[in-house]
């Protein structure tokens, strides 16, 4: 699993998405709850930027429809939206924020 570095710890505000683009992936980066999470940052129900949301309670919401993805695990918590999105690990190195968007074989 190869980790690249999407952004500064010191960067992210709490409950304030960044978005990166890593290896071609558009991937919102979020510090919430004492922690730091990647979640693919398009939608699952429309074509639309997740890290233009909000975050509470450990989920990013859509600004378009409402759909709130859960950070841990990608899913949806309620409609328009009926398909997880991705999420991907996430290790602090210092001030680094390293996250992979490789897929294993």
């Amino acid at each position: 699993m190869a980790f690249v570095r999407a952004c500064a710890l010191s960067e992210l505000e709490e409950d304030t998405p960044k978005r990166v683009e890593l290896d071609g992936t558009p991937v919102s980066v979020v510090r919430t709850e004492g922690e730091v999470y990647a979640i693919h940052d398009i939608c699952s129900h429309a074509n639309v930027s997740l890290s233009e949301g909000e975050v509470e309670d450990c989920q990013i919401e859509c600004w378009l429809h409402g759909s709130a993805f859960d950070l841990r695990t990608g899913k949806p918590s309620g409609l328009p939206a009926t398909r997880p999105v991705p999420v991907y690990p996430v290790k602090i190195e210092g001030d680094d924020v390293l996250v992979s968007v490789t897929q294993e074989s």
